[in-house]
């Protein structure tokens, strides 16, 4: 609703916020009541400023200087939320010119183009949403993946050897390199790990020579049920894990289990245990940070150099296809054994 009560140039500002709004409303696009809120504190927030300027900057007036003025008296002032981020600037922007080009539309007049200029003149406005703002993900160099490799694959009898020799080796730990094994070898995200059960293998025949060839993921949190392929060598040390499993008489249906019970395994100690298994290879993230994601990453990088389909991979991940284009900028990297 329009208030009367307020000088002119005020009713102008609010009532070409209300018309495009109530469009936007009517076409289906801002139905949520608390994103027209936000849009509304937004507007108003340029509208406060503009009309108390000496003189006061007329809806049909607003050129780049002064939205260059209206973003330098923003800087000026400090903000505990993100409301002065070149993100935010970039909404704002966009919030600007599709008001005022719905409002030169009602009323017949040319388009206002200032805020597109104002944005093109400011680069790290322009460019606060593109790929390009965010930094890429992060993976295991070759170094690394071939460190982490072999630190895991220790945890299993190597051809030869006498199975006695791992003996002092608590599940745990044949959990925990196995449940990090399967990160880097078939793509797994850590709330995957805690979701997979005794289903999940998918063997490629059977008898003792039987390994798992891919993994059935369940569904869990925003990842969808999936199928993905496992490594060679991280199904070697799955295997064993299911034979230590079985002879530790663990009960229970999920995979990689919390205690003997079968009790799950709660996300903050998987990750302390992925963090201690990273840092006994030698290849923990910066600051000591477990960064057990860099498994997942380095799984999709290896599968797009390998020359499969981002949208395999992506189907393999449980995630959408454009989210592979992340990986375009370490794509020219060293290649990575894994």
């Amino acid at each position: 609703m329009i208030d009367t009560s307020l000088p002119p140039i005020s009713v102008d500002f609010q009532h070409a916020f209300e018309a495009w709004a109530a469009d936007q409303q009517g076409a289906g696009v801002l139905r949520k009541a608390g994103a027209h809120e936000v849009y509304r504190a937004m507007w108003e927030s340029f509208a406060t400023w503009c009309i108390g300027q000496s003189p006061a900057v007329r809806l049909d007036a607003v050129d780049p200087r002064d939205l260059h003025a209206f973003q330098a008296a923003r800087y000026g002032r400090k903000a505990s939320d993100q409301s002065l981020s070149p993100r935010y600037a970039l909404r704002l922007m966009r919030l600007i010119e599709r008001v005022l080009a719905h409002h030169a539309s009602r009323t017949g007049r040319r388009p206002n183009r200032a805020p597109a200029d104002w944005v093109r003149a400011n680069p790290q406005v322009r460019y606060a949403e593109s790929q390009q703002a965010d930094p890429p993900p992060e993976v295991l160099t070759p170094q690394e993946a071939g460190q982490l490799l072999t630190h895991l694959s220790a945890a299993r009898p190597r051809p030869g050897q006498d199975p006695a020799a791992l003996a002092s080796l608590p599940w745990q730990e044949v959990r925990n390199r196995a449940s990090v094994a399967l990160q880097l070898g078939a793509g797994l995200a850590p709330s995957d790990v805690r979701a997979l059960t005794l289903a999940s293998p998918v063997m490629n025949g059977v008898g003792p020579k039987a390994r798992t060839w891919k993994l059935r993921v369940p569904a869990n949190g925003t990842i969808r049920a999936r199928e993905t392929p496992v490594a060679p060598w991280a199904a070697e040390l799955l295997h064993h894990w299911l034979e230590v499993r079985a002879a530790s008489r663990i009960a229970g249906e999920f995979l990689f289990p919390s205690t003997r019970t079968g009790k799950p395994w709660l996300a903050d100690s998987q990750y302390q245990c992925a963090r201690k298994v990273l840092e006994a290879a030698g290849v923990a993230g910066r600051g000591g940070a477990g960064g057990s994601f860099r498994l997942r990453h380095t799984f999709a990088l290896r599968q797009l150099r390998r020359g499969t389909r981002p949208e395999m991979v992506a189907r393999w991940m449980g995630v959408e296809p454009g989210e592979m284009r992340r990986y375009d900028r370490v794509l020219l990297g060293p290649e990575a054994v894994v």
